[in-house]
This record gives structure tokens, sequence and C-alpha cells, in this order.
């Protein structure tokens, strides 16, 4: 086992990533940026070494500077948590080249999956069905053109290095399809350095399904069910819950095979999300695979029992899984409501500044993810998420009146957040009755000038 882990993010990702090293009896290490020297990660952990400006690209992204902390503390792995470097296989190979064990997948793996059109020709490979759509890179206006009159419109433009919601355009008709494609380009060249973009059907009025998946080096793969991430914004997720309403033990299983032959067709190690589109027949087709532990990961905890950032730690050790497939169960309901520091009825614009009054719920069945508190102050340099609340219970009716209490009991003032926002979807008849679909919150808002 590790005696020491550098952790290279920030926020409730970094805490939760430390808390885990400490109950491991590992040492830690928090990087931090000029902006995040008071924050929670920097205050628990063993160390912490400034890496930079405030600015991303000084800091958190910043190769060099987070080598040499591990260097200077001496540290045996590096843990990249979520976003910045976690899916960057640049980094993870520098970290290797360092004799700095990298806690994820190899860097073969993030190549395999981290390029999108690549990780479709992979799936498709695997036998796992794919959305129709173009074989390969789209960069001829022309062959664009005649592909998306061949799968028919609607079509969905991506970029094969997307993340987070960029770089990617519906097209609804012929008109309309070139200028996307250069709009697609240009926002995943700034926000991916790859302009680099691909052409798929667009399913109309899905669910997103996602199966979290954990593999050891000894060829060792199981799924710990599914997440139902489908109420978001933008492509961007703001409830998640565990298990789906809409997958039953017939599906998880067949999804869930599905999901475990991605990842052995690669030859994956450590944790690894398989996205799914499901229809209203409900078929299913690959989206994506995010080599990395995800945001909205302590749903599958609560209801498996799993300690997902435990057994990445233990795999990257070099230890095999102590779970088969038969032994995982999923008991119980999670949601999680993504708590984030933005005026929501203002277009969703973001709301930094200091948190004057914070009171955190709390109570049977809820869990809050968080490096926040009273006096910290919400950085415009960063993610707008300030934290994940969940809750959990027998079922999914009382774990929608719990996540509902404790919003209620959630004070974050004065700066604007999506407490408010969370409050109304749970309270609507389409979420407590389970019938929506990835585009359901647009739609709403969109209805009712702003407002659900």
């Amino acid at each position: 086992m590790f005696n020491k882990i550098l952790i290279a993010n920030r926020g409730e990702i970094a805490l939760r990533i430390i808390r885990a090293c400490k109950e491991l009896g590992i040492k830690t290490v928090a990087v931090y940026s000029k902006a995040d020297k008071d924050s929670l990660p920097v205050k628990v952990a063993d160390e912490a070494v400034c890496i930079g400006d405030s600015p991303s690209i000084s800091s958190y992204l910043n190769i060099p500077s987070i080598i040499s902390a591990g260097e200077i503390t001496d540290v045996d792995a590096v843990h990249p948590g979520y976003g910045f470097l976690a899916e960057n296989t640049h980094f993870a190979e520098i970290c290797e080249s360092c004799q700095i064990k990298f806690i994820g997948p190899t860097p073969e793996n993030i190549k395999a999956m981290g390029d999108k059109s690549l990780a479709r020709e992979n799936a498709k490979k695997a036998g796992v069905p794919i959305i129709p759509g173009s074989e390969s890179i789209v960069k001829d206006k022309n062959k664009a053109l005649k592909i998306a009159k061949k799968i028919g419109y609607p079509v969905i433009i991506k970029a094969v290095g997307g993340g987070g919601g960029k770089g990617i355009r519906i097209v609804r008709n012929e008109m309309d399809l070139l200028d996307s494609i250069s709009m697609a380009q240009a926002e995943a060249e700034a926000n991916f350095n790859n302009p680099d973009v691909y052409i798929e059907k667009f399913i109309r009025k899905p669910r997103h399904i996602e199966f979290q998946i954990l593999a050891d080096s000894y060829g060792n793969v199981i799924h710990l069910g599914e997440r139902d991430c489908t109420i978001q914004r933008k492509h961007q997720k703001l409830i998640e819950e565990a298990p789906s309403l809409k997958v039953d033990k017939s599906l998880r299983q067949k999804m869930g095979k599905m999901a475990k032959k991605c990842a052995k067709a690669i030859n994956y190690l450590g944790a690894g999300t398989v996205e799914f589109l499901l229809d209203r027949d409900n078929n299913y087709y690959f989206m994506e695979m995010n080599t990395r532990i995800q945001v909205e990961h302590p749903i599958t905890e609560i209801v498996t029992g799993v300690d997902l950032i435990k057994e990445q730690i233990k795999i990257a050790a070099g230890e095999k899984l102590k779970y088969q497939q038969k032994d995982i169960k999923i008991k119980g309901w999670a949601i999680e409501c993504r708590i984030n520091a933005e005026d929501w009825k203002n277009n969703f614009s973001p709301s930094p500044g200091k948190i004057e009054h914070w009171i955190a719920p709390g109570g049977r069945g809820v869990r809050l993810d968080t490096a926040a508190y009273a006096g910290f102050t919400i950085s415009p340099y960063y993610d707008s998420m300030i934290a994940k609340l969940i809750t959990y219970a027998a079922n999914r009716k009382e774990a929608i009146l719990i996540m509902q209490r404790a919003l209620d009991e959630f004070v974050i003032e004065p700066i604007k957040t999506t407490i408010s926002l969370h409050k109304e979807i749970l309270a609507s008849k389409t979420f407590g009755e389970g019938k929506f679909h990835t585009q359901i919150i647009e739609e709403l808002l969109e209805e009712n000038h702003g407002n659900l």
C-alpha cells in the first residue's frame, strides 16, 4: 500500500480523497492555487503545497508544478479526482515516468476511451450497441452532409475530446449543419485544444443511464449497477439517482454485461463509467466511457456499500478486487442534487462570492459532500459546484421526501444557488412520476419563461 498520496485536485473531491486516504492509513499532500489557500483540503491534509496562481492553467492544469510538488514531498502516487488532469494521457505518462503511481487507468485506457470517436469504434468491436453515425472524425463538409442525410435528422455533433457539455450541437435540418459543425469545432478547440468532431443520430427524449465498473490488474471486472443521470441542462447533470426507475433486473444484467465488455475489450484498470442512452423502447446505445471517478459516485457507494475511492487506491496499489459480481447487491434508493453557485433564474449566471451564512442539512439518510463553509469564498476561476447533497432510503418516494426536507434546511447566503431549483424539480409531477428525458428541464424552463 502507498505511504503518501498527492491529490491533484481541489474542492469536495480533494477532501473526499483525503478522507479515504486517512481511513486507509495513508498520508496526504494537498496542492492548491492562491485562490484556495484557505480551503478545507489544505487545512486537513498532512501537507499542502501551493502550485501557482488562481487560474487553472497556472495551477491545477500545471503539470510541472504538480510533479514538482510530488517530488519535494516524496509521494508514492497521485490521485487526479475528476476534471482537470483526470483524463489527461500526458499527465498519466509523466507520473509513471517519474515513478509516481497514477491512481487511475493506464495511459492506453485513457487514449482508447478519451477520444469519443475511437471509443465508439472500440465499443462496436466489443459487440456493444452504438448510436448510428460517422465511422470516424468528420472534417469534409460534403461528407458530413452525406452522413447526416443517410442517418436522418436530427443529428448531434460531438467533440471527440469532449466533456461537460462542451463541443456539442444538435442539428435539426441540413441548412444548419455546416454552421453547427464550425461552432462545435471552435468550442472544442477552445476547451480541449482539439477541434475534431463526429456525427451521431440524435436520440429523441432518451434516458441517460451510466454503469459504474471496477477492474483490477488480474483481469477481474465487475459492475456496480446503474445511475440515472437524465435530469440535466445543456448536457450538465443536475440530479442523479440510483437505481433507475427505467431499469429492471433483466435490463440491468444486459446493460451491465455490455459495460463490462467495454472495459474488458481495452484491458481497463481501475474505476470507470460506461454511459448509455436508453430510448423509449428500452433500446440502449453506448455513448461514451469516462475513465475516472464520477461526480455522482456517492449514490453508487450508498446503494452497494462499496467505497469507490478506496477501491481505486487499492487497485492502483496492485491489490485484487475482493468483490465478485455476485457480491454486488443494490439496496434502497439514493438521490444526489448538485448545488451550484448559480443564479438559475438569470440564465444560470455564475454567482461567486463569500459565504456569510451556512447551515448544513443533516439527520438520518443525509450525506453532504462539500468543501465549503461559512466564511469561505466561492471563486470565479473554477466550476460553480458548491456541494453534493445526497439522500438515501428504502425506496424512491422516501428518498425524495428526505431530500426535500434536507433542501429546506440548507442555507447558503448571500450568494445565489440552485437549491430552490432542486426544490421545484423534486416537487414536480414530472419528477415524482419519473416521466422525464434528457431535455425535460430545458423544455420546462422554455415553456414557463425561465421558471419551473
